[in-house]
């Protein structure tokens, strides 16, 4: 009979080790690992022997059918996974506490549970009790037939009761960090605990053909608690992100094998729970003031929805020898390059101001295109003068202070058009065809070739 081992887990990220140590050599936290034992594993009698009944291969050559879609009744959460949810599929949900995770699901699960003549949805909650669950929902004034709620964290007594089931559309464990498997000799949240729970529950809802949505923490750092393997597991992940200080809540997609990745659903958080925001553009305009100088309007693009942000800069005298770089929304590595390409090809001199650049709404961005809405709102701060007030900016710099090209600047234009701007500054770009950009209706084109251009625009002392 074979014998048991062991081996040692960090409870971190996942990295096995053949003995103890006091630090994990991956993540480099202390404390971390923890003895685990392995079953040993069958072998077979002969090395290389065939099982009976093995698979079948198809060929590259069919007709495939797009996985149907139930839809939640939340627009915005619908659009992030692709147009809604597909039977079967397993989705992650991470984010920080009480950034709205609970409340997002609960409000998605009462919509599909009004539904007449639906399927039931199940509310497994392993945080809250049902009463607890219930006051909550009385407070977002949510009532559904079809809906019902447990609190449980034992898995074999979930799976029990999910394996007799036959007519339920969707399910969803709040959180899987509370999920517990009896066979398992860890505590709940473990990796061990997480990586079986989770196993044994997509299990399931492939086998029954039922939509799973699993919750997760996020530790200090942003990212989805316990193994990396989770990720990989489920067929979309998703996180929920927003500022405490502000009412806008972003649902992002990092991974969707039924849809596209980095798509976005902006909701505001209210006192009736989540609200969708069908036009985010407007809203996170709504509070923008013009003639202010240090303020660009950033057309930009979040999955195929294009955005339009407000970006602010301020510059003032540095206090010290070494001036700050404070950013929020924004690279604080790519403010560097664009402070110092202005510097270098362009003449102006900010070594000896503080720089702080704000993403006004709570939004953060990473594509490169918001580069020169950022330097025109350097520019702006540093001469004084602000931009014009029905001007959008969208392009990439170079270190040499050429202007990029960027992707889609069709619906940047069309968003910008539709909320009243009247002209866009841009890079240089020739359209497919070899034509050049055809400019919505009432919107003028303003091309420019290098940052150099740009500062010419605010006539700057400098040259």
């Amino acid at each position: 009979m074979a014998k048991r081992t062991a081996r040692f887990v960090c409870q971190t990220c996942g990295a096995v080790y053949p003995k103890w140590t006091g630090r994990c050599e991956a993540c480099g936290e202390w404390n971390t690992i923890v003895e685990e034992s392995v079953e040993p594993r069958a072998t077979a009698s002969r090395v290389g022997k065939p099982r009976a009944g093995g698979i079948e291969f198809v060929s590259l050559e069919g007709e495939a059918e797009p996985p149907p879609r139930i839809t939640t009744g939340i627009a915005e959460l619908d659009r992030v996974l692709g147009g809604g949810l597909v039977p079967a599929s397993v989705v992650l949900v991470g984010g920080d506490p009480g950034i709205g995770k609970s409340t997002l699901l609960l409000q998605a699960a009462a919509s599909m549970g009004r539904e007449p003549g639906g399927r039931r949805v199940l509310y497994i909650s392993g945080e809250e009790a049902v009463d607890q669950l219930r006051l909550r929902a009385r407070r977002l004034g949510l009532t559904a037939p079809l809906l019902e709620l447990a609190a449980a964290i034992n898995v074999t007594e979930i799976a029990a009761s999910l394996e007799a089931e036959r007519d339920t559309a969707l399910v969803v464990i709040d959180s899987i960090q509370t999920m517990w498997l009896d066979t398992i000799d860890s505590a709940p949240g473990t990796v061990s605990q997480v990586r079986a729970c989770a196993f044994e529950l997509i299990r399931l809802a492939k086998q029954r053909g039922f939509g799973l949505v699993l919750v997760g923490h996020v530790t200090k750092e942003g990212a989805l608690a316990g193994p990396r393997v989770l990720e990989h597991m489920v067929d979309a992940v998703m996180y929920f992100e927003g500022d405490r200080g502000h009412q806008f809540r972003i649902l992002r997609a990092a991974k969707n094998r039924y849809g596209a990745t980095d798509e976005i659903g902006v909701f505001a958080m209210t006192d009736r729970g989540l609200a969708e925001v069908p036009n985010p553009s407007a809203l996170f305009l709504a509070e923008r003031r013009g003639n202010i100088a240090g303020s660009a309007v950033f057309a930009g693009l979040e999955g195929t929805r294009p955005v339009l942000l407000e970006i602010q800069a301020l510059l003032s005298p540095t206090g010290g020898s070494s001036p700050r770089r404070a950013v929020i929304g924004w690279d604080s590595a790519r403010l560097s390059m664009l402070l110092a390409v202005l510097e270098t090809r362009c003449g102006l001199k900010l070594a000896g101001s503080d720089v702080f650049l704000n993403v006004a709404g709570g939004l953060r961005i990473g594509e490169p295109a918001a580069d020169l809405a950022v330097a025109a709102a350097l520019v702006s701060a540093a001469t004084g003068q602000p931009t014009s007030a029905g001007s959008v900016y969208f392009g990439e710099v170079g270190l040499s202070g050429e202007i990029r090209q960027v992707s889609q600047a069709e619906s940047r234009l069309k968003e910008a058009q539709k909320l009243g701007f009247e002209q866009a500054i841009l890079p240089r770009r020739i359209a497919r065809g070899g034509q050049r950009l055809v400019a919505p209706e009432g919107m003028n084109l303003h091309e420019l070739g290098h940052l150099s251009d740009l500062v010419q625009m605010f006539n700057p002392e400098s040259e």
